[in-house]
């Protein structure tokens, strides 16, 4: 809306909006006439129009700001579960296994010498085979409690050396008949419940395993037939402490570390890489005969070269 001026010095009211794009309405004219009446009620109607029309304007753009400020738009929330690392502790690996194996074994306890041996296996943690003779256990209570003693111990494997020992070592007469070699071990089993299948002729190197036969004397081999047919392991030796008539060493443990070292440089074994050593308990009922015996395991030990294992990890042997 706006005055102006004409040329002839009449003025003018233009009053302009979308329903009425052009109105003129004179300034100065007679209120009374019917021209002028006319024209107010038209001008009145118009500015009432505009005035509605600005009033919605107004309602419509504070709606529309309104709408425009509260408005959001809808934002995507990916939840993700978070991602852990966990990181595996390194366990190391497993010592490896030596390539060479020992088998201590010790025959004819339980005896005078069979505690004090027991007591180094235990202080040198190192497992061992005894073959025990089923007589010696009954042969006195002492006797009775070293071998009880000897089946709870955890570094001790115990394995048959016949109940009578060669009927008191009457060798000849004892392998003449193989039955009553069979039925010796079998006695021997039976009266100590023992589990184990693996045995050892007295006096007799002799082998019987499903890769080893091996008979010193042949007049024992019948009998050796006869304990392996009815399902014995027979186990006989590589190398051998000797003693003499007083139940003293012959060797000391320097000899016979460089034993164990020449039988395995030379494969002299019976299986490659296996030595059976063979020693007996009455010897270490004397004190320096012990040292010697601790002092060869710590040597063996030393040399880290070896495993040490129970006959009964032995290869080759029937279950």
């Amino acid at each position: 809306m706006e005055y102006f001026e004409t040329g002839n010095g009449q003025h003018y009211l233009h009053i302009s909006n979308h329903l009425s794009p052009h109105l003129f309405i004179p300034t100065f004219m007679d209120p009374d006439s019917a021209d002028a009446c006319h024209l107010y009620r038209q001008t009145e109607q118009a500015a009432s129009q505009i005035l509605k029309t600005t009033f919605m304007t107004v309602v419509f753009t504070t709606c529309q700001h309104f709408k425009n400020e509260t408005s959001f738009s809808a934002v995507s929330v990916n939840f993700q579960k978070p991602v852990t690392t966990v990181t595996k502790p390194v366990v190391p690996d497993a010592p490896k296994k030596k390539k060479k194996t020992i088998y201590l074994t010790f025959d004819d306890g339980p005896n005078k010498g069979t505690q004090n041996l027991v007591h180094i296996v235990k202080g040198e943690e190192i497992p061992v085979t005894l073959f025990i003779v089923g007589e010696h256990v009954y042969g006195s209570k002492a006797q009775h409690e070293i071998f009880d003693s000897l089946v709870n111990c955890i570094y001790v494997e115990i394995a048959n050396h016949s109940f009578t020992h060669a009927f008191k070592n009457k060798y000849l007469t004892f392998y003449q008949v193989p039955d009553s070699v069979l039925n010796d071990f079998k006695r021997c089993a039976d009266s100590l419940q023992l589990s184990s299948r693996i045995v050892r002729t007295p006096g007799r190197n002799i082998w019987r395993t499903k890769n080893v036969n091996s008979t010193d004397l042949k007049t024992s081999a019948c009998a050796a037939d006869s304990l392996f047919a009815n399902n014995f392991n027979v186990v006989g030796w590589d190398l051998e402490w000797h003693y003499n008539s007083n139940l003293e060493l012959k060797n000391t443990s320097d000899d016979m570390l460089m034993q164990v070292d020449s039988m395995f440089v030379h494969a002299k074994t019976k299986t490659l890489d296996h030595l059976v050593l063979l020693a007996h308990d009455q010897v270490y009922a004397d004190a320096g005969d012990s040292t010697e015996l601790r002092q060869f395991i710590i040597k063996l030990k030393a040399k880290n070269e070896y495993n040490f294992e129970t006959v009964s990890n032995y290869p080759g042997l029937k279950n």
